[in-house]
C-alpha cells in the first residue's frame, strides 16, 4: 500500500479513463481525491486543471493526473500554477523522464489519442519512478 495521494481531474473528453485510472489506483493503495468532472456534458478543461494543480502545489495531494482528449489543454492549464511540472506523456519513457529529470508532479493524458493499456503503462511508469535529483535538481531550481 502506498501513502501516496493523489488527485485525479478530467473534462468530458478524458472521462473515461479518469473513472478507471481512479479504480486501477485504488485497487493498487493509493489514496485519491476525484475532482471531477462526473459527466460525458461538454465541459471545460482548465478548472479540472486548475482543482488539481491547486491541491498538489498546495501540498493536499503529493501528485496529479489530467486527462482531456489530446492531453495538451490540460498540461498548459496546470503549468500556469506556481510549483506544478505537468508532464503531457503518451509513451512509458517519456513518463519515465518525467519524473527522473523533471520531477514532474502531475501526469497528463490524452484519451483519444493513447489506448487504455497504454495509458495504465504510463501510469504505473510515472508512480514508480523516483526523481534522480543531482544536475536534475538544479535545472528545476532555475525553472522555478
Amino acid at each position: 500500500m502506498s501513502n501516496i495521494k493523489i488527485a485525479v481531474g478530467s473534462d468530458h473528453g478524458g472521462l473515461e479513463y479518469k473513472e478507471k485510472i481512479l479504480e486501477f489506483l485504488k485497487n493498487k493503495g493509493y489514496e485519491t481525491i476525484d475532482e471531477g468532472t462526473y459527466s460525458k456534458e461538454s465541459c471545460d478543461y482548465p478548472e479540472f486543471a486548475r482543482k488539481v494543480a491547486n491541491l498538489v502545489a498546495e501540498k493536499k495531494a503529493d501528485r496529479g493526473i489530467l486527462i482531456c482528449g489530446s492531453g495538451i489543454g490540460m498540461s498548459i492549464a496546470a503549468n500556469k500554477v506556481k510549483g506544478i511540472r505537468a508532464a503531457l506523456c503518451s509513451e512509458t519513457t517519456s513518463a519515465r523522464l518525467s519524473r527522473e529529470h523533471n520531477n514532474s508532479n502531475i501526469l497528463c493524458l490524452g484519451q483519444r489519442l493513447i489506448g487504455e493499456t497504454m495509458a495504465f503503462e504510463i501510469v504505473e511508469t510515472w508512480l514508480n519512478t523516483e526523481f534522480a535529483g543531482g544536475r536534475h535538481q538544479h535545472r528545476i531550481d532555475i525553472i522555478e
